[in-house]
């Protein structure tokens, strides 16, 4: 598929919303987001060099969309999203190409009673008995499915991601965006580790057993227990917990059953000029980051800004809240709602702009991957 339909098949909440036309797809942002700002050849040059140095990791991901391969009992425009299909050698070949060194590789644990609602997405129905651990296993399975074909290298510790750059090939951090698929059994934490996976987003676009999202009406207005009891067999099995999508009450909730540190692994926050439902609010952004040194994904979502130059000031607006070393990238690549940064071949142009105001070496370098491996180190640690 080539790169700029890729970039349009993006609908809300997974990316741009969408209308079928006649004749085929008309869909909103059909073309590449523009950069916003010059870089010279050198600038372009020393951006390109940094990334050899200093591995890049991109903490939310769902690279080439294996989350709709084979997704079954699918509504609306979600199923025709979903009959798009996927496009994987395509992205690894522009993250090889924009010096990204590892990814996370997201399942969508509640893509399959998702619907479109405005320009959001929300659960349209209830999951059939069983039906959520059947998605889970469908979608692992798919996502391994990559690594025996010798397109990525799985990365189950952090040490793997300089095996992987040893290798010539791509990162692949299994993680799952949305706890439904363990429907409030903490022993499913087990063995979803046993399968690869190293991050669980515990919400995404519905309330389900463990709490709530920030973008719905609540059904617990906290952490519930199953919550908590998941949030703890993942600290036990060394999993990183993501509250990004949870409602204040449950990621405070989280925050505090956690003896590890969370994160938030594509954000942002609200500011005096705009805010937005998905953004979180400063208090909790600072409690994220006190939280053992939790961080934050810079996450270049089309709200309020156009190109990458908006970007790189969404970026410099979460260094202020919470500072350098509690910032990491969370592109939400290939799912993102008009994406800014829509390509990882735009990858040295961000380095580029992060430079040019200012930030030094060190501290770009743990701002494009060494905040989140630090993180999910610490996760891991025994």
């Amino acid at each position: 598929m080539a790169r700029v339909s890729r970039r349009a098949l993006v609908l809300a909440g997974l990316g741009s919303a969408a209308v079928v036309a006649v004749g085929g797809y008309a869909w909103l942002h059909p073309k590449p987001a523009p950069i916003g700002f010059t870089v010279s050849l050198d600038e372009l040059s020393r951006a390109r060099d940094l990334l050899l140095r200093h591995p890049a990791v991109d903490a939310h991901a769902h690279p080439g969309r294996t989350f709709v391969d084979g997704a079954q009992n699918l509504t609306g425009l979600v199923w025709w999203y979903a009959r798009l299909g996927t496009f994987e050698k395509a992205t690894l070949a522009d993250m090889r190409a924009g010096g990204l060194a590892a990814a996370t590789f997201a399942a969508v644990a509640d893509f399959q009673v998702l619907g479109l609602q405005g320009e959001g997405l929300t659960a349209v129905r209830d999951f059939q008995p069983g039906e959520a651990w059947d998605s889970y296993r469908r979608q692992i399975g798919n996502l391994q499915a990559l690594a025996l074909r010798g397109l990525v290298v799985p990365v189950k510790e952090v040490a793997d991601v300089a095996a992987a750059r040893a290798a010539g090939k791509v990162g692949a951090i299994l993680s799952v965006e949305g706890g439904d698929f363990l429907e409030g059994r903490p022993e499913r934490v087990a063995q979803a580790h046993a399968d690869g996976v190293r991050s669980i987003t515990l919400m995404h676009y519905r309330n389900n057993e463990l709490g709530d999202i920030i973008t719905g009406t609540p059904s617990h207005g906290r952490l519930s227990d199953a919550g908590i009891a998941v949030v703890r067999a993942m600290n036990q099995a060394g999993m990183l917990i993501d509250v990004a999508h949870a409602a204040p009450g449950t990621a405070m909730g989280a925050i505090n059953a956690s003896s590890r540190p969370v994160i938030a692994s594509h954000v942002h926050v609200h500011t005096k000029a705009f805010t937005h439902p998905r953004f979180i609010a400063v208090y909790m952004a600072r409690a994220i980051a006190e939280k053992g040194g939790g961080v934050l994904g810079a996450w270049p979502a089309g709200i309020g800004i156009s190109d990458l130059n908006g970007f790189v000031d969404r970026t410099f607006e979460l260094i202020d809240a919470v500072g350098i070393n509690h910032v990491c990238l969370g592109t939400d690549m290939d799912a993102n709602y008009k994406p800014v940064f829509d390509t990882y071949t735009n990858l040295p142009y961000y380095v580029a702009g992060l430079q040019k105001r200012g930030l030094a070496e060190v501290e770009v370098a743990k701002l494009v991957g060494g905040n989140y491996m630090r993180v999910l180190a610490a996760a891991q640690a025994t």
